[in-house]
């Protein structure tokens, strides 16, 4: 039983020597009770061909401010300062120290060293074509789509609702067109 544990932890990929002691009476390693919930955890990792988290907190990840005066902004996480804040930097704001819950990381990462010079992040998120990359991935679309929405005046939304009636119309005489010539 301890033998199967231990292996399928190393199949998994946790070293076997957490779960094992040097036990001076017998010169040898003896192994842990193996507790059940690990055993499950180990099962379920497992039988996964993916891993469940494809952006990590690291230097040079973009990320997105979802809250607070800077809310929408792009921001690169340059350092980390402890486990809840990071210190982010953009070519459009003063460095700052940001907490990780107001923080939304994005695919998007630059290719920088530990708090580099705001040139050198200038060039590097250049270089990485970042702006782009936002701009066309679907995240950043809805949110420009978005902005235009809450920028338009009262005209501009009559506008636009007329302009879904004459295209739902349209779409309703194809429709029927369409119907009537696969009944004869």
């Amino acid at each position: 039983m301890a033998a199967a544990a231990v292996a399928m932890v190393a199949a998994v990929g946790i070293p076997a020597t957490r779960f094992m002691y040097y036990n001076n009476s017998h010169q040898s390693y003896q192994v842990l009770p193996f507790p059940r919930y690990i055993s499950k955890f180990a099962q379920v990792i497992k039988t996964q061909d993916h891993t469940v988290f494809k952006r990590y907190v690291e230097i040079g990840r973009v990320a997105l401010i979802n809250y607070g005066k800077d809310y929408g902004r792009l921001v690169v996480i340059v350092d980390v300062v402890d486990q809840n804040r990071a210190l982010v930097d953009a070519p459009d704001m003063v460095r700052s120290q940001i907490n990780f819950k107001r923080l939304s990381l994005t695919d998007i990462t630059v290719n920088i060293k530990r708090s580099p010079k705001k040139k050198t992040l200038i060039k590097a998120m250049e270089e990485a074509d970042v702006k782009n990359k936002w701009e066309n991935s679907s995240w950043g679309r809805k949110l420009i789509v978005q902005k235009k929405r809450a920028s338009l005046n009262d005209f501009d939304r009559f506008k636009i609702m007329l302009a879904k009636i004459k295209r739902a119309d349209l779409v309703r005489r194809e429709l029927a067109k369409l119907k009537k010539e696969a009944t004869f």
